[in-house]
């Protein structure tokens, strides 16, 4: 099951998301979020869905159909959080992956401070991870220290916080997974490129992909990290802006 936005370039959101749930294997229940004015290169606008509307889709999709993960990208505003933890409720087991969407790359606010306050209090505690950019990471953990705002959010309630390295700089992107009273344990990739228009949410869909079919979280990871490192190679010059992965291959297993 997908909530995320709707992103019209089908570069990242929920269309980045179906399209690498499916590759991988899996059948995806998309419930649209939130609308955008977007391109490859930035977030212009946004406005949510009704959160009624959204809590009918998901009563009306829980009672039709098994589903194995829940993988959340931008969520509008803070009353669907509200909305998406009142159903969280009937399913603790279901394993929750959110990559707490607040910003484009290109600068655009996709998040705000009530949105962001919510997710923090009370949707990241039920995740079995989220998934930060380096930019996510800092607004979120009150913190430019990468370390010591994973340590917040994990002080805050977060399960796990896999930071990702995609928009950093250096030979590899290195996502950095943070426990408490855990090692961390580092996945590095080799860096392509620049940064690339639906990176994290291909990565985190594929990682929801992985725990649905009963992955472990580092299994799950582990191979979310080779499919995103094969979608990018492939990238597509679709805009202006940032490329986009190329997504289409499928994996039966």
């Amino acid at each position: 099951m997908i909530l995320s936005g709707l992103d019209p370039s089908g570069g990242a959101g929920i269309q980045a998301d179906i399209q690498a749930v499916t590759a991988l294997g899996c059948h995806p229940l998309p419930v649209l979020t939130c609308l955008t004015v977007q391109d490859t290169k930035n977030v212009y606008n946004s406005a949510p869905v009704d959160a009624g509307l959204i809590e009918q889709q998901l009563a009306c999709l829980a009672a039709d159909t098994p589903f194995q993960a829940i993988k959340t990208g931008a969520l509008g505003n803070a009353d669907v959080v509200d909305v998406l933890v009142r159903f969280l409720d009937r399913y603790p087991d279901i394993p929750l992956i959110v990559d707490p969407v607040i910003k484009a790359a290109g600068g655009g606010d996709l998040a705000d401070e009530a949105l962001i306050d919510r997710m923090r209090s009370r949707l990241f505690p039920l995740a079995d991870v989220i998934t930060p950019n380096g930019v996510e990471l800092a607004l979120l953990g009150n913190s430019d220290d990468p370390e010591k705002a994973a340590v917040q959010l994990l002080s805050g309630g977060c399960h796990s916080v896999l930071a990702t390295g995609g928009h950093g700089t250096g030979e590899q992107i290195i996502n950095i997974l943070h426990r408490e009273n855990r090692r961390t344990e580092e996945w590095p990739l080799e860096r392509i490129g620049g940064e690339y228009h639906g990176s994290g949410c291909t990565l985190a869909a594929a990682i929801a992909a992985g725990r649905a079919k009963g992955l472990s979280l580092e299994n799950a990871i582990d191979r979310a990290q080779l499919f995103v490192l094969e979608a990018i190679r492939n990238a597509l010059e679709v805009g202006q802006g940032q490329p986009v992965p190329d997504r289409s291959r499928t994996e039966s297993t």
